[in-house]
């Protein structure tokens, strides 16, 4: 049994770059399935694959590589709230990452969003992690 598991999901996608990987294989759930839209949506992965023919399901994600230099795009990702800690902000208290140019991931009341989005629509929520 996982206690964390996004930071199961961002570990294993972690390792996938590390190792030079095309596609990596997470099991499946809600919140890690609106995390791997993201992503896409904000241009870190090439592609992302939803299979359902088992009991829990799994995501497979195509990583997203440089063409010249064969660089990874995801640099870091960094959990934030952890379950012997979680972290949370309010609308006003939503961090930028790098000056704007990577993401936080935020838990909203409205659904899992970027921290830009959320400070858009006014609300705050869990800070999951950042990516950059």
């Amino acid at each position: 049994m996982n206690t964390d598991p996004i930071a199961d999901y961002l570990t294993r996608v972690r390792n996938a770059i590390s190792a030079g990987h095309r596609v990596v294989e997470i099991p499946a759930s809600n919140l890690k399935k609106e995390i791997t839209k993201i992503l896409f949506d904000q241009g870190y992965i090439l592609s992302y694959k939803f299979d359902d023919s088992s009991v829990q399901g799994t995501i497979k994600i195509a990583l997203k590589y440089t063409k010249d230099t064969k660089e990874p795009v995801i640099k870091k990702l960094q959990r934030i709230s952890k379950p012997g800690l979680r972290k949370y902000a309010s609308s006003r208290e939503l961090p930028r990452i790098l000056n704007g140019l990577g993401i936080a991931i935020i838990s909203t009341s409205h659904g899992v969003m970027t921290g830009k989005q959320a400070k858009k629509e006014n609300v705050g929520g869990e800070v999951l992690c950042y990516v950059y």
